[in-house]
């Protein structure tokens, strides 16, 4: 239990810290001109993030879930991901977000994880949710997060892109960020 307890603290304080960065990094954006694109879901996205971890830590301590055999293996690719999330936001730096802020007339560029594909923090969610879980064999959460993650970013996903493309005059596509104009 001492495990579950100071993994979850870990990253519930992970994800408090990258709220404050986020809301620094609005600010500093919206300085520039920037403006949020599909604020209308962003509540969803919340009570989703939280319903995870609630869900996360009632199953566990509920219904007495115990560490996974497989543990060290599913801690070795958490610690992949959070290596990977750490490149997303170092990327990015301050056009990182939880929300979707664009910067009209950015230009864009291949750097970080955004040169091999479109969306990798995305990815990096994606798995904390299916890991996560897996490793203190909570699969309730896994799988009805999975789920309701996916349903979130089929909604999210095609309106950042919208956004991006909108706010770059097209230069937005396949293996780019943004980057301040020059």
């Amino acid at each position: 239990m001492q495990i579950f307890i100071f993994t979850i603290s870990f990253v519930i304080l992970q994800r408090i810290s990258e709220l404050i960065i986020a809301k620094r990094n609005e600010k500093q954006m919206r300085k520039l001109g920037a403006y949020e694109a599909g604020a209308s879901h962003y509540p969803f996205m919340i009570l989703l993030h939280a319903g995870f971890f609630i869900s996360l830590i009632v199953e566990v301590i509920v219904f007495e879930r115990s560490i996974s055999p497989f543990f060290g293996y599913l801690l070795f690719l958490f610690l992949l991901v959070q290596s990977l999330r750490v490149w997303c936001l170092s990327s990015l730096g301050m056009f990182w977000n939880t929300k979707i802020i664009v910067l009209p007339g950015a230009k864009t560029v291949k750097t970080g994880p955004y040169a091999f594909f479109k969306h990798p923090n995305y990815l990096v969610v994606c798995c904390e949710i299916i890991l996560l879980p897996m490793m203190f064999q909570a699969y309730f959460t896994a799988i009805v997060f999975t789920v309701l993650n996916l349903i979130m970013l089929s909604i999210r996903i095609p309106i950042e892109n919208k956004a991006l493309i909108e706010a770059t005059n097209g230069e937005y596509t396949y293996n780019k960020k943004i980057q301040h104009p020059s």
